[in-house]
């Protein structure tokens, strides 16, 4: 059983006074249906579920008023032995995006209160025609996405305990024991290469076999093939399959900014922009956007039309790759893909601690990998895939653009000054 961080979001959410309806988002196969039945199992003595795409007969209890009192009766008409007692009893709509009536009724059974409700599902498949309305301030949202670095290493027997004892490390400032050290990058690598899809870090803690792992992500890389087949609108399902299959290319050339052209000869923002937001808002990619200027906030700098697209799951990334891949990354010969990889993990390290992503690329003959915002100041992040720590970039960038601080990550030990210091890859979880 894989411990989740969310658990502990769930238990808080379950504890307010003035709660409100729950929404759980994510990619498919992230784990949502699994972990929210494990907590309403464990945590109320009354529990329905209602799962619309296994039984969408479902949706007739949504098809006519969305007062508390008719959804109710509803319920109760329409499964068997139910029991609906008032602040004992949780409420599980999944795959709520093929019943859009049950999420407009969120927001009344938000003001109502006598029973917690949870929604699980993603943006697939939703016609927002169909949509009443949105219950837009009457839900709490919660995003779940794979395992993080930290998840993995716990699934592996890694103690919470243990990670504290990295973070001392860390906040310290201080090189770390060279047996934990390259311990924890082997760690890294092997995360690299499994990535966090519970069914697929399940197998791999289970078996320790690559070749299976390779099966179950190339499955999950079919099944979402298959969603943007049967939930995108018809105009969009070749454009967004070619856009997904082309993130590998994007992100094997040096200069990683999207190009539509690769997607198509030819090919124009008009055509497939639409395509990407699609493949966004289904929790597969993150966009990554260009600053104009290095100042705080950042959000306000960014450049709608300049991109980079990442994979939300470095290990679904390595799986589009040719075989051998995986030894590669191991082994830490990756050619080509070196960059793209390492850039891609930090990428899914940053997502999965909350920060929206940035870089910072001047006229073809500057590029900065990230810029965050570290400890309240424009901080910049350069990737590397080895102990060369070497970049003209960071210098250039702290010398002539006043960016107060920057961090290199690399395969190399703590090292570095108040102003630019050197962490291990593994040690992005930290940057919080």
């Amino acid at each position: 059983m894989l411990k989740r961080k969310i658990e502990k979001e769930l238990i808080e959410w379950k504890n307010k006074k003035d709660k409100m309806c729950l929404v759980v988002k994510g990619a498919r196969q992230v784990g949502k249906t699994y972990i929210i039945d494990k907590f309403a199992r464990e945590n109320y003595p009354n529990y329905i579920y209602m799962n619309f795409d296994e039984m969408p007969s479902y949706k007739s209890i949504f098809n006519g008023d969305l007062d508390p009192e008719t959804i109710i009766k509803q319920i109760t008409l329409n499964i068997q032995n139910v029991k609906l007692v008032p602040n004992e009893t949780v409420i599980f709509l999944d795959e709520i995006q093929n019943c859009p009536r049950a999420r407009t009724a969120l927001k009344f059974l938000s003001i109502d209160k006598r029973f917690d409700v949870i929604a699980s599902g993603s943006l697939l498949g939703i016609n927002y025609e169909e949509v009443p309305s949105f219950p837009v301030g009457y839900v709490e949202n919660l995003e779940l996405y794979s395992l993080d670095f930290e998840e993995f290493l716990w699934a592996n027997g890694i103690s919470e305990q243990g990670i504290g004892y990295l973070r001392e490390y860390f906040e310290k400032n201080e090189e770390i024991p060279i047996a934990t050290h390259n311990k924890m990058m082997n760690m890294f690598k092997e995360y690299i290469v499994v990535g966090g899809m519970p069914r697929v870090v399940d197998e791999y803690i289970t078996t320790h076999d690559f070749s299976r792992v390779l099966k179950i992500q190339r499955d999950i890389i079919d099944n979402y093939l298959d969603d943007i087949a049967k939930y995108a609108i018809s105009s969009e399902k070749a454009k967004a399959r070619e856009c997904f299959l082309s993130i590998p290319k994007q992100l094997s050339k040096d200069y990683k900014k999207f190009q539509y052209s690769l997607v198509e000869e030819r090919g124009t923002s008009r055509k497939f922009a639409g395509s990407l937001m699609w493949l966004y808002d289904a929790g597969i990619i993150n966009y990554c956007y260009n600053l104009r200027n290095l100042e705080l906030p950042l959000e306000g700098n960014s450049i709608s039309n300049q991109f980079k697209i990442y994979m939300n799951d470095t290990g679904l990334l390595v799986s589009m790759l040719e075989e051998g891949t995986q030894k590669d990354i191991i082994d830490g010969n990756l050619g080509i893909y070196k960059g793209a990889i390492y850039e891609n993990i930090i990428a899914d390290i940053f997502n999965k601690l909350g920060k929206k992503l940035y870089y910072f690329e001047y006229r073809n003959k500057l590029e900065m990998d990230f810029i965050i915002r570290y400890k309240n100041k424009v901080t910049a992040v350069e990737v590397k895939s080895a102990e060369n720590t070497k970049a003209k970039s960071m210098t250039n960038i702290i010398q002539n653009w006043k960016v107060p601080q920057g961090i290199k990550l690399s395969s190399k030990n703590i090292s570095g000054n108040e102003i630019v210091r050197n962490y291990p890859l593994y040690m992005a979880m930290f940057i919080t």
